[in-house]
């Protein structure tokens, strides 16, 4: 065992943890876990607990398919790669910690299918061009009540609440205890308020550092799907999962410092020619960053025109019609606000997509285009998205670049995953174009992402 996972059990110890749960995101972003005991961590070797490669080619409904060899190999192992430093006690659940972990191969190189090694990656090359990658996340997510049958009703019912809090939005507490709980988990979170849509909520997290901030994200879901359970009920992040109501989305406010903590998106009250770079390799490379931002068929059934989420890949100042939103602030707090994500979407792979988009565009100079002004989905002038899973990752595996900068064997995975569930919802609905939200989507991506 590693001189580092020696002092973290003691630091379990004396903190009154003995299970710690070691939890990673797979490609689809589905939390992977194994409680260890504490007084067994002395025994861990080559810096977590193994696992099987099938782990990154199994869907939602446990099928195992064969994306980047890894069924025709032999479902080999990899071996998770603990985060010390990013351990939390469950005030829910006294004497267990979260720990998030990365993944080597065997051997101990790094693994290529784990998105959390990706965004790793993207960091160190910014990093190299000594740039620091910050990123503040915002979700959204609902609280449904089960019925009988196994289906699922919103928790609420009474539209018109947008950014309200107390009794109104919350007669029972449960979203109060959540952002309690989530506070004791120390991961940052700072607020929250019931969203646009009855029983959907949003709560926010202070940014940092790309890579923590991703970690933080990943233990907010994990906290609020388990949290919600325990009462009964079930927390979807899924980005449509009613029809009559609006999606959930997940923004991502991003932007650079310097080693030093500079913030370098600004030049006086203008953006930098460093932040202008970043939005012209994010609105070259938008249409293949449609596919990881908006990773499910129900996804898609958020975007549209008129729907407060992307349409065209386009950017305007403080225009939250456009795709890329750069909000007023300027000084310490200039950022672009991506708003293409949708809630399903795995925070490290569209996390480092995202980067890896605005990488190229700092590396090759890129000018962007002009901002739209006004409503931007009527700005013609720019391209329209993709408009469902299909087309999107058409556009991913036409742009070459992107797909070298993010690594093959990762994108043909992600894709062999994704076209085996247009697949799937093909052959299950009679009406594959329909925009209607159907028993498939909800069984598939409720309670998984």
């Amino acid at each position: 065992m590693g001189h580092s996972l020696v002092n973290l059990q003691s630091e379990l110890a004396a903190a009154g943890i003995d299970v710690l749960r070691v939890i990673y995101a797979d490609i689809i972003g589905t939390v992977r876990s194994k409680d260890l005991l504490v007084s067994q961590l002395h025994r861990v070797s080559h810096g977590g607990p193994t696992f099987c490669q099938g782990v990154w080619v199994t869907t939602t409904q446990g099928g195992v398919l064969d994306g980047a060899d890894v069924l025709s190999n032999g479902l080999e192992d990899f071996v998770t790669q603990i985060v010390p430093e990013s351990w939390r006690a469950l005030p829910w659940e006294p004497g267990v910690a979260y720990v998030v972990a990365g993944a080597n191969n065997p051997d101990l190189t790094p693994n290529d299918l784990a998105p959390r090694t990706l965004l790793e990656r993207i960091v160190g090359e910014y990093r190299a061009l000594g740039l620091v990658p910050v990123v503040g996340p915002e979700l959204e997510f609902y609280i449904a009540d089960r019925n009988d049958d196994g289906t699922y009703r919103r928790a609420l019912t009474q539209p018109g609440r947008v950014y309200t809090s107390g009794a109104t939005v919350d007669p029972k507490g449960t979203f109060l205890h959540l952002l309690r709980m989530l506070d004791q988990l120390r991961i940052g979170v700072f607020a929250g308020n019931h969203e646009f849509s009855p029983s959907q909520y949003e709560i926010n997290i202070w940014h940092g550092e790309a890579l923590d901030a991703c970690d933080r994200i990943f233990m907010l879901k994990a906290g609020v799907k388990d949290l919600i359970a325990r009462l009964g009920q079930a927390a979807t992040f899924s980005g449509k999962p009613w029809s009559d109501e609006g999606g959930s989305g997940f923004h991502l406010h991003v932007s650079l410092e310097s080693a030093e903590g500079e913030n370098l998106m600004h030049s006086g009250h203008d953006l930098s020619v460093l932040a202008q770079r970043m939005i012209a390799g994010i609105a070259e490379h938008a249409a293949a960053l449609t596919a990881f931002c908006n990773p499910t068929v129900n996804a898609f059934k958020r975007l549209g025109p008129d729907t407060l989420a992307p349409y065209r890949a386009n950017w305007g100042y403080d225009n939250r019609s456009a795709m890329v939103r750069i909000p007023p602030e300027r000084g310490s707090g200039t950022r672009l606000e991506v708003r293409l994500g949708d809630g399903a979407a795995n925070a490290y792979l569209m996390t480092a997509a995202i980067l890896a988009a605005g990488l190229d565009g700092i590396r090759r100079e890129l000018d962007p285009p002009p901002p739209a002004f006004g409503y931007a989905y009527e700005d013609d002038s720019r391209p329209v998205l993709p408009m469902d899973l299909g087309s999107a990752l058409d556009a991913l595996r036409a742009d070459s670049a992107l797909i070298e900068l993010l690594g093959g064997p990762l994108v043909d995975v992600f894709e062999v995953m994704k076209r085996d569930e247009i697949e799937r919802y093909t052959e299950a609905v009679d009406d594959p174009t329909t925009r209607d939200v159907t028993e498939w989507e909800v069984k598939e991506y409720f309670l998984d992402l």
